[in-house]
């Protein structure tokens, strides 16, 4: 009885032999498929990752360059803003100087505005800034100067005109 219990073991593992081993071929090889493709899937996110890492790195250079950009233009604005903010200032107190003549010319109280700190103003204007034709420039400068003031006829108007086309401009 022993014989015939070592044959029937013997063919048991005769048997297991023989269809384990098919089944243990087909899962090596799966393992190996599967080996292959993470090989793959690893070598295809590692070019991903170099891939990502150059874009950032382009990215990065770029926002740093747009920052410096940026700042370039807000200093040229800065700048550019208190330009304006100078030369409004100047033009509003020639502005200012200018109706102060107009008014005093047109009361007839020229020889008085010509001793006031206006006319400083007004004569700077006239000589730097103002686009007027030469003669009406020079007469301009003369009555301002006092050099023209005892002839001056406050009925002619022709410095209150000139005066007023200056505050228009």
């Amino acid at each position: 009885e022993e014989g015939k219990r070592e044959q029937d073991l013997y063919d048991k593992f005769k048997c297991y032999c023989k269809t384990s081993g098919g089944d243990l071929d087909k899962s090596i090889a799966d393992a190996e498929a599967k080996i292959e493709n993470a090989d793959a899937a690893l070598k295809e996110k590692t070019e991903r990752k170099a891939q990502l890492e150059a874009e950032l790195k382009e990215h990065t250079a770029s926002r740093d360059e747009a920052k410096a950009t940026m700042k370039e233009a807000t200093a040229l604005r800065e700048k550019d803003a208190a330009a304006f903010a100078k030369d409004k200032a100047d033009l509003e107190t020639n502005i200012a100087a200018i109706t102060k003549a107009v008014a005093a010319l047109e009361k007839g109280a020229g020889s008085a505005f010509l001793q006031t700190p206006a006319v400083s103003a007004v004569r700077t204007w006239a000589m730097e800034r103002a686009s007027l034709p030469d003669e009406s420039r020079q007469e301009l400068l003369s009555f301002l100067s006092g050099g023209s003031s005892d002839t001056y006829a406050p009925q002619s108007g022709e410095i209150t005109g000139i005066l007023k086309m200056m505050g228009d401009e």
